[in-house]
Protein backbone atom coordinates (compact mmCIF):
# COMPACT_ATOMS: atom_id res chain seq x y z
CA UNK A 1 0.00 0.00 0.00
CA UNK A 2 1.03 3.61 -0.45
CA UNK A 3 2.57 5.18 2.65
CA UNK A 4 0.14 6.70 5.11
CA UNK A 5 0.37 10.36 6.14
CA UNK A 6 -0.49 11.10 9.79
CA UNK A 7 -1.84 14.48 10.90
CA UNK A 8 -2.02 15.31 14.64
CA UNK A 9 -4.02 18.39 15.63
CA UNK A 10 -3.28 20.55 18.68
CA UNK A 11 -6.20 23.01 18.79
CA UNK A 12 -4.96 25.65 21.24
CA UNK A 13 -3.50 29.11 20.52
CA UNK A 14 -2.37 32.07 22.60
CA UNK A 15 -4.77 34.28 20.60
CA UNK A 16 -7.17 33.92 17.68
CA UNK A 17 -5.85 35.64 14.55
CA UNK A 18 -8.52 37.77 12.83
CA UNK A 19 -8.09 36.04 9.45
CA UNK A 20 -8.04 32.44 10.77
CA UNK A 21 -10.90 29.98 10.30
CA UNK A 22 -8.98 26.92 11.51
CA UNK A 23 -10.24 24.86 14.42
CA UNK A 24 -8.28 26.79 17.04
CA UNK A 25 -9.24 27.79 20.57
CA UNK A 26 -7.88 30.08 23.28
CA UNK A 27 -7.95 28.72 26.83
CA UNK A 28 -6.64 30.22 30.07
CA UNK A 29 -5.64 26.75 31.24
CA UNK A 30 -4.92 23.65 29.18
CA UNK A 31 -4.93 20.14 30.61
CA UNK A 32 -1.72 19.16 28.83
CA UNK A 33 -1.62 15.69 30.37
CA UNK A 34 -5.28 15.00 29.64
CA UNK A 35 -5.11 16.06 25.99
CA UNK A 36 -1.84 14.19 25.51
CA UNK A 37 -3.46 11.02 26.82
CA UNK A 38 -6.49 11.51 24.54
CA UNK A 39 -4.31 12.02 21.45
CA UNK A 40 -2.33 8.87 22.24
CA UNK A 41 -5.53 6.91 22.85
CA UNK A 42 -7.10 8.00 19.56
CA UNK A 43 -3.88 7.26 17.67
CA UNK A 44 -3.81 3.74 19.11
CA UNK A 45 -7.48 3.21 18.16
CA UNK A 46 -6.86 4.35 14.58
CA UNK A 47 -3.76 2.20 14.22
CA UNK A 48 -5.60 -0.87 15.52
CA UNK A 49 -8.03 -0.79 12.59
CA UNK A 50 -5.52 0.32 9.93
CA UNK A 51 -2.88 -2.24 10.80
CA UNK A 52 0.85 -1.75 10.51
CA UNK A 53 0.78 0.33 7.36
CA UNK A 54 3.87 2.06 5.95
CA UNK A 55 4.14 5.57 7.43
CA UNK A 56 5.62 8.31 5.26
CA UNK A 57 5.06 11.46 7.30
CA UNK A 58 3.80 12.92 10.57
CA UNK A 59 2.58 16.50 10.76
CA UNK A 60 1.79 18.33 14.01
CA UNK A 61 -0.60 21.15 13.08
CA UNK A 62 -3.03 23.45 14.79
CA UNK A 63 -3.81 25.60 16.49
CA UNK A 64 -0.28 26.06 17.72
CA UNK A 65 1.47 22.72 18.27
CA UNK A 66 4.58 24.47 19.55
CA UNK A 67 2.51 25.06 22.71
CA UNK A 68 2.51 21.29 23.28
CA UNK A 69 4.83 19.86 25.87
CA UNK A 70 7.85 18.41 24.01
CA UNK A 71 7.34 15.21 26.00
CA UNK A 72 3.89 14.86 24.39
CA UNK A 73 5.39 15.25 20.92
CA UNK A 74 8.04 12.65 21.76
CA UNK A 75 5.45 10.18 23.05
CA UNK A 76 3.24 10.56 19.97
CA UNK A 77 6.20 10.10 17.62
CA UNK A 78 7.29 6.98 19.53
CA UNK A 79 3.72 5.61 19.42
CA UNK A 80 3.44 6.24 15.68
CA UNK A 81 6.77 4.54 15.01
CA UNK A 82 5.70 1.53 17.06
CA UNK A 83 2.16 1.23 15.69
CA UNK A 84 2.99 1.73 12.01
CA UNK A 85 5.94 0.82 9.76
CA UNK A 86 7.89 4.07 9.38
CA UNK A 87 9.84 4.65 6.20
CA UNK A 88 13.59 5.20 6.68
CA UNK A 89 13.22 8.85 5.64
CA UNK A 90 10.09 9.52 7.73
CA UNK A 91 9.31 13.25 7.57
CA UNK A 92 8.16 14.69 10.91
CA UNK A 93 7.01 18.32 10.74
CA UNK A 94 5.88 20.59 13.56
CA UNK A 95 4.28 23.99 13.06
CA UNK A 96 5.60 26.67 15.40
CA UNK A 97 5.07 30.35 16.02
CA UNK A 98 8.19 32.47 16.31
CA UNK A 99 7.51 34.00 19.73
CA UNK A 100 10.53 33.89 22.00
CA UNK A 101 8.81 31.41 24.33
CA UNK A 102 8.01 28.92 21.59
CA UNK A 103 11.35 29.37 19.85
CA UNK A 104 12.99 28.40 23.12
CA UNK A 105 11.41 24.95 22.79
CA UNK A 106 12.79 24.17 19.34
CA UNK A 107 15.78 22.20 20.61
CA UNK A 108 13.46 20.09 22.77
CA UNK A 109 11.23 19.36 19.75
CA UNK A 110 14.31 18.34 17.77
CA UNK A 111 15.30 15.98 20.58
CA UNK A 112 11.72 14.62 20.58
CA UNK A 113 12.20 13.45 16.99
CA UNK A 114 10.94 16.34 14.86
CA UNK A 115 13.11 16.75 11.75
CA UNK A 116 11.29 19.55 9.94
CA UNK A 117 9.79 22.76 11.35
CA UNK A 118 7.39 25.21 9.72
CA UNK A 119 7.30 28.69 11.25
CA UNK A 120 4.21 30.91 11.04
CA UNK A 121 6.11 34.14 10.33
CA UNK A 122 3.34 35.71 8.14
CA UNK A 123 5.18 39.01 7.65
CA UNK A 124 8.56 40.63 8.17
CA UNK A 125 6.98 44.02 8.93
CA UNK A 126 5.93 44.90 12.48
CA UNK A 127 2.93 46.98 11.40
CA UNK A 128 1.61 44.15 9.25
CA UNK A 129 2.12 41.65 12.07
CA UNK A 130 0.06 43.83 14.40
CA UNK A 131 -2.71 44.05 11.83
CA UNK A 132 -2.68 40.29 11.39
CA UNK A 133 -3.02 39.79 15.14
CA UNK A 134 0.30 38.02 15.49
CA UNK A 135 2.01 37.72 18.87
CA UNK A 136 5.61 38.12 17.64
CA UNK A 137 7.72 40.89 16.15
CA UNK A 138 9.72 40.83 12.93
CA UNK A 139 12.92 40.62 14.98
CA UNK A 140 11.59 37.61 16.89
CA UNK A 141 10.70 35.97 13.59
CA UNK A 142 14.21 36.42 12.23
CA UNK A 143 15.76 35.10 15.45
CA UNK A 144 13.44 32.07 15.55
CA UNK A 145 14.16 31.27 11.93
CA UNK A 146 17.92 31.41 12.49
CA UNK A 147 17.55 29.13 15.51
CA UNK A 148 15.34 26.70 13.58
CA UNK A 149 17.83 26.48 10.73
CA UNK A 150 20.60 25.65 13.19
CA UNK A 151 18.44 23.00 14.87
CA UNK A 152 16.69 21.18 12.01
CA UNK A 153 17.84 19.76 8.68
CA UNK A 154 14.72 21.13 6.95
CA UNK A 155 12.79 24.33 7.64
CA UNK A 156 9.96 26.29 6.09
CA UNK A 157 8.06 29.42 6.95
CA UNK A 158 4.78 31.08 5.93
CA UNK A 159 4.11 34.57 4.65
CA UNK A 160 0.76 36.20 3.84
CA UNK A 161 0.46 38.68 0.98
CA UNK A 162 -2.33 40.70 -0.69
CA UNK A 163 -2.83 42.35 2.68
CA UNK A 164 -4.86 45.56 3.07
CA UNK A 165 -3.01 48.44 1.45
CA UNK A 166 -0.10 46.31 0.26
CA UNK A 167 1.56 47.47 -2.96
CA UNK A 168 3.48 45.43 -5.50
CA UNK A 169 6.86 47.15 -4.83
CA UNK A 170 6.42 46.69 -1.06
CA UNK A 171 5.64 43.00 -1.47
CA UNK A 172 8.61 42.44 -3.77
CA UNK A 173 10.89 44.09 -1.21
CA UNK A 174 9.50 42.07 1.69
CA UNK A 175 9.60 38.83 -0.29
CA UNK A 176 13.22 39.37 -1.28
CA UNK A 177 14.10 39.74 2.39
CA UNK A 178 12.28 36.48 3.11
CA UNK A 179 13.97 34.65 0.26
CA UNK A 180 17.35 35.76 1.60
CA UNK A 181 16.40 33.96 4.82
CA UNK A 182 14.79 30.88 3.26
CA UNK A 183 16.24 27.38 3.22
CA UNK A 184 14.51 24.83 0.95
CA UNK A 185 10.81 25.71 1.29
CA UNK A 186 8.40 28.65 1.60
CA UNK A 187 4.61 28.80 1.86
CA UNK A 188 3.29 32.07 0.41
CA UNK A 189 -0.45 32.52 0.89
CA UNK A 190 -2.74 35.12 -0.58
CA UNK A 191 -4.95 36.61 2.12
CA UNK A 192 -8.59 35.59 1.70
CA UNK A 193 -11.67 36.53 3.69
CA UNK A 194 -13.00 33.42 5.43
CA UNK A 195 -16.58 33.28 6.79
CA UNK A 196 -16.93 33.60 10.52
CA UNK A 197 -13.64 35.40 11.08
CA UNK A 198 -13.13 38.89 12.49
CA UNK A 199 -11.79 39.94 9.10
CA UNK A 200 -15.06 38.79 7.50
CA UNK A 201 -17.03 41.07 9.83
CA UNK A 202 -14.73 44.02 9.13
CA UNK A 203 -14.90 43.36 5.40
CA UNK A 204 -18.70 43.21 5.45
CA UNK A 205 -18.79 46.64 7.15
CA UNK A 206 -16.39 48.12 4.61
CA UNK A 207 -13.68 48.58 7.23
CA UNK A 208 -11.23 46.18 5.57
CA UNK A 209 -10.35 46.31 1.88
CA UNK A 210 -8.11 43.85 0.08
CA UNK A 211 -6.35 44.49 -3.23
CA UNK A 212 -8.60 44.33 -6.31
CA UNK A 213 -8.52 41.13 -8.39
CA UNK A 214 -6.06 42.48 -10.98
CA UNK A 215 -3.74 43.76 -8.25
CA UNK A 216 -3.93 40.45 -6.40
CA UNK A 217 -3.12 38.59 -9.63
CA UNK A 218 -0.07 40.82 -10.13
CA UNK A 219 1.07 40.03 -6.58
CA UNK A 220 0.66 36.31 -7.29
CA UNK A 221 2.71 36.55 -10.50
CA UNK A 222 5.42 38.53 -8.72
CA UNK A 223 5.55 35.90 -5.97
CA UNK A 224 6.41 33.10 -8.39
CA UNK A 225 8.86 35.32 -10.28
CA UNK A 226 10.79 36.40 -7.20
CA UNK A 227 10.86 32.90 -5.69
CA UNK A 228 12.19 31.41 -8.92
CA UNK A 229 15.05 33.94 -8.94
CA UNK A 230 16.16 32.39 -5.65
CA UNK A 231 15.76 28.80 -6.87
CA UNK A 232 12.43 28.09 -5.18
CA UNK A 233 9.91 26.81 -7.74
CA UNK A 234 6.14 26.72 -7.42
CA UNK A 235 5.20 23.07 -7.03
CA UNK A 236 1.72 23.97 -5.71
CA UNK A 237 -0.44 27.09 -5.82
CA UNK A 238 0.96 28.52 -2.58
CA UNK A 239 4.11 26.45 -1.99
CA UNK A 240 7.63 26.90 -3.32
CA UNK A 241 10.65 24.64 -2.89
CA UNK A 242 14.06 23.78 -4.14
CA UNK A 243 14.04 20.36 -5.86
CA UNK A 244 13.71 17.75 -3.12
CA UNK A 245 12.54 20.29 -0.53
CA UNK A 246 8.83 19.78 -1.11
CA UNK A 247 6.64 18.95 1.90
CA UNK A 248 6.13 15.21 1.55
CA UNK A 249 3.24 15.32 4.00
CA UNK A 250 1.32 17.95 2.07
CA UNK A 251 2.09 16.16 -1.21
CA UNK A 252 0.12 13.22 0.21
CA UNK A 253 -2.96 15.47 0.44
CA UNK A 254 -2.54 16.92 -3.04
CA UNK A 255 -1.84 13.51 -4.59
CA UNK A 256 -4.96 12.18 -2.86
CA UNK A 257 -3.18 9.50 -0.84
CA UNK A 258 -4.54 8.07 2.40
CA UNK A 259 -4.07 10.23 5.48
CA UNK A 260 -5.25 9.83 9.06
CA UNK A 261 -6.37 12.82 11.11
CA UNK A 262 -6.00 12.64 14.90
CA UNK A 263 -7.27 15.24 17.37
CA UNK A 264 -10.14 17.75 17.62
CA UNK A 265 -11.63 18.66 14.24
CA UNK A 266 -9.05 16.64 12.26
CA UNK A 267 -10.06 15.31 8.85
CA UNK A 268 -8.87 12.14 7.15
CA UNK A 269 -9.18 10.14 3.94
CA UNK A 270 -8.72 6.44 4.64
CA UNK A 271 -9.18 3.22 2.72
CA UNK A 272 -11.24 1.01 5.05
CA UNK A 273 -12.44 -2.45 3.95
CA UNK A 274 -11.65 -1.53 0.35
CA UNK A 275 -13.63 1.74 0.40
CA UNK A 276 -12.28 5.28 0.61
CA UNK A 277 -13.89 7.07 3.55
CA UNK A 278 -13.89 10.67 4.77
CA UNK A 279 -13.34 10.91 8.52
CA UNK A 280 -14.02 13.94 10.70
CA UNK A 281 -13.33 14.26 14.43
CA UNK A 282 -15.50 16.26 16.81
CA UNK A 283 -14.38 19.91 16.73
CA UNK A 284 -14.80 21.10 20.35
CA UNK A 285 -11.65 20.04 22.25
CA UNK A 286 -13.36 19.13 25.51
CA UNK A 287 -16.21 17.25 23.80
CA UNK A 288 -13.67 15.41 21.63
CA UNK A 289 -11.61 14.40 24.68
CA UNK A 290 -14.72 13.17 26.52
CA UNK A 291 -15.71 11.01 23.54
CA UNK A 292 -12.18 9.60 23.25
CA UNK A 293 -12.29 8.65 26.95
CA UNK A 294 -15.62 6.89 26.37
CA UNK A 295 -15.17 5.32 22.90
CA UNK A 296 -11.45 5.36 22.21
CA UNK A 297 -11.91 7.91 19.42
CA UNK A 298 -13.60 11.26 18.83
CA UNK A 299 -15.15 10.57 15.43
CA UNK A 300 -18.06 12.81 14.46
CA UNK A 301 -18.53 11.52 10.90
CA UNK A 302 -17.22 8.67 8.77
CA UNK A 303 -18.65 8.61 5.26
CA UNK A 304 -17.79 6.47 2.21
CA UNK A 305 -16.81 8.58 -0.83
CA UNK A 306 -18.30 7.43 -4.13
CA UNK A 307 -16.33 7.36 -7.38
CA UNK A 308 -17.74 10.66 -8.66
CA UNK A 309 -16.86 12.48 -5.46
CA UNK A 310 -13.40 10.88 -5.42
CA UNK A 311 -12.81 12.21 -8.94
CA UNK A 312 -13.87 15.72 -7.96
CA UNK A 313 -11.68 15.71 -4.87
CA UNK A 314 -8.68 14.26 -6.66
CA UNK A 315 -8.85 16.88 -9.40
CA UNK A 316 -9.49 19.70 -6.95
CA UNK A 317 -6.36 18.73 -5.02
CA UNK A 318 -4.17 17.45 -7.85
CA UNK A 319 -4.58 20.39 -10.21
CA UNK A 320 -3.19 22.64 -7.50
CA UNK A 321 0.11 20.88 -8.18
CA UNK A 322 2.37 21.89 -11.04
CA UNK A 323 2.70 18.19 -11.88
CA UNK A 324 -1.08 17.80 -12.19
CA UNK A 325 -2.95 14.47 -12.18
CA UNK A 326 -1.88 11.45 -14.21
CA UNK A 327 -4.34 9.17 -15.98
CA UNK A 328 -2.84 6.16 -14.23
CA UNK A 329 -3.14 7.61 -10.72
CA UNK A 330 -6.69 8.83 -11.37
CA UNK A 331 -7.85 5.44 -12.62
CA UNK A 332 -6.13 3.57 -9.79
CA UNK A 333 -7.75 5.75 -7.13
CA UNK A 334 -11.25 6.29 -8.55
CA UNK A 335 -11.84 3.40 -10.93
CA UNK A 336 -12.71 5.93 -13.66
CA UNK A 337 -10.78 7.47 -16.50
CA UNK A 338 -10.12 11.19 -16.73
CA UNK A 339 -12.08 11.24 -19.96
CA UNK A 340 -15.14 9.90 -18.14
CA UNK A 341 -14.87 12.57 -15.44
CA UNK A 342 -14.38 15.67 -17.62
CA UNK A 343 -16.75 17.58 -19.85
CA UNK A 344 -15.06 17.41 -23.29
CA UNK A 345 -16.30 20.77 -24.57
CA UNK A 346 -15.19 22.65 -21.45
CA UNK A 347 -11.86 20.80 -21.49
CA UNK A 348 -11.26 21.78 -25.12
CA UNK A 349 -12.04 25.44 -24.42
CA UNK A 350 -9.81 25.49 -21.32
CA UNK A 351 -6.94 23.97 -23.29
CA UNK A 352 -7.42 26.46 -26.13
CA UNK A 353 -7.39 29.33 -23.62
CA UNK A 354 -4.10 28.09 -22.18
CA UNK A 355 -5.55 27.27 -18.77
CA UNK A 356 -5.03 23.48 -18.94
CA UNK A 357 -2.56 21.12 -20.61
CA UNK A 358 -3.55 17.57 -21.65
CA UNK A 359 -1.09 14.96 -22.84
CA UNK A 360 -0.64 11.18 -22.84
CA UNK A 361 0.33 11.21 -19.16
CA UNK A 362 -2.52 13.25 -17.72
CA UNK A 363 -3.89 16.71 -17.02
CA UNK A 364 -2.25 19.74 -15.45
CA UNK A 365 -3.15 23.38 -14.94
CA UNK A 366 -1.04 26.16 -16.38
CA UNK A 367 -0.13 29.08 -14.14
CA UNK A 368 -3.13 31.06 -15.45
CA UNK A 369 -5.37 28.04 -14.87
CA UNK A 370 -4.27 27.63 -11.26
CA UNK A 371 -5.46 31.20 -10.62
CA UNK A 372 -8.95 30.16 -11.80
CA UNK A 373 -9.07 26.61 -10.50
CA UNK A 374 -12.34 26.76 -8.58
CA UNK A 375 -14.22 28.29 -11.52
CA UNK A 376 -12.61 25.88 -13.98
CA UNK A 377 -13.52 22.79 -12.00
CA UNK A 378 -17.11 23.91 -11.53
CA UNK A 379 -17.49 23.81 -15.32
CA UNK A 380 -15.11 20.97 -16.08
CA UNK A 381 -16.46 18.15 -13.93
CA UNK A 382 -19.47 16.17 -15.06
Amino acid sequence: MQPLALYIHWPFCLAKCPYCDFNSHVRERIDQAGFAAALRQELAWEAARLGRRPLGSIFFGGGTPSLMAPATVAALIADARRLFAPLPDLEITLEANPTSVEAGRLAAFRDAGVNRVSLGVQSLEDAALAGLGRQHSAAEARAALALAQRSFPRTSFDLIYARPGQTLPAWRAELRQALDLAADHLSLYQLTIEPGTRYAALHARGELRLPEDDDAAALYDATAEEAARFGLLAYEVSNYARPGGESRHNLAYWRYADYAGIGPGAHGRLTLDGRLCATVRRRAPEAWAAQVARDGHGTAEETPIDADAQGREMLLMGLRLTEGVTDAAFAARTGRTLADALDPDTLARAIAAGYLHRDAQGLRAAAEGRKRLDALLALLLR
